[in-house]
């Protein structure tokens, strides 16, 4: 799988994979940012080929396979600094894009100088991330997510209903959610394999164990996947392109705008409406999202223009 990249490429992603333990998507994401980085290196470093003339349809047919040691120590720190500006001003990657490309930079340049000691020198240690804005995440409000339910109905409301109480009480990623097989739900809780395949328990509240309830009553016996909890008309598991669709479908009858709210955007709903009307605090919310950073559980904490009147209404010079 990994014959468009040079051996020492290689090496660091099975490094990465099986000594730092990191997940299936994290090396994939590594794979293609460190081969597009280093077909562009490659490319800048040839003299006889101008900074003008590259492109993305050139770098795609770049090939690096036969890069070896003494390219990557010939890598210095203004070679980054030309790739960052073609991923800014040619390609207009978004920030969020060139820090994850950045972040794989750096990891391969510490593993080269650190653990493999082939750098005395490590090009990318003064390579700075961008700047990311924070935005504060779209949420529905409480009445918005009571007339989302309201709003299921048709050959697949049972189910439809589960998926969607699951994602408004526990706050689950896409992923986590169709991935849920019979086993991993135990009595009022539910086992949830995350990123990072970092494993966490959820609790399933009443809202959850009735529409789990009674979606399980009605679900087909004779399917294709036993194991999966929610499976498609056709009895395999439910994908997340169908639960997408689905989550749209709702949200457009419930008189929602469905290019604003997705199932991402539902998991913002459930963190919000759990810290604003449950009182739930920060630790015990990155818990239940199973956030490896409190920073990550911060967005979901912020307080809403509401919120901003109340305090003023509150303040004591407000009736002098």
């Amino acid at each position: 799988m990994y014959d468009d990249i040079p051996d020492f490429l290689k090496e660091f992603l099975l490094y990465m994979q099986n000594i730092k333990n990191r997940s299936k998507s994290t090396i994939r994401e590594y794979h293609y940012d460190l081969r597009d980085a280093f077909r562009f290196l490659k490319l800048f470093k040839d003299k006889n080929i101008k900074f003008k003339d590259i492109n993305d349809e050139v770098i795609e047919k770049t090939d690096i396979s036969e890069l070896n040691i003494n390219f990557v120590k010939e890598i210095e720190l203004t070679d980054l600094y030309e790739y960052l500006n073609y991923l800014s001003n040619i390609r207009s990657d978004k920030p969020t894009t060139r820090a994850r490309k950045i972040a794989a930079l750096k990891s391969f340049f510490n593993y080269m100088t650190f653990k493999q000691k082939f750098l005395d020198k490590n090009p990318a240690v003064e390579l700075e991330t961008p700047k990311l804005s924070k935005r504060l995440p779209k949420y529905l409000s409480l009445d918005e997510s009571v007339t989302l339910l309201h709003s299921i109905d048709g050959k697949f409301e049972k189910r439809d209903t589960c998926i969607i109480t699951l994602f408004l009480n526990c706050g689950l990623r896409l992923s986590e959610l169709v991935a849920i097989n019979f086993k991993d739900i135990r009595d009022d809780t539910l086992h949830v394999v995350g990123k990072g395949d970092k494993e966490r328990s959820v609790y399933l509240n009443n809202a959850c164990q009735k529409a789990l309830e009674e979606y399980i009553s009605i679900r087909p016996k004779d399917v294709k996947d036993r194991d999966a909890l929610f499976v498609s008309e056709r009895g395999t598991r439910i994908g997340k392109r169908t639960v997408e669709m689905m989550v749209k479908k709702y949200i457009t009858l419930a008189g929602l705008d469905p290019k604003k709210y997705s199932p991402h955007k539902l998991r913002h709903t459930a963190a919000t409406l759990m810290h604003k009307y449950g009182g739930v605090d920060i630790r015990s919310l990155q818990q239940i999202l199973g956030h490896e950073s409190v920073s990550t559980t911060e967005i979901y904490t912020h307080v809403d223009s509401e919120q901003v009147r109340e305090a003023l209404e509150k303040n004591p010079l407000n009736n002098m």
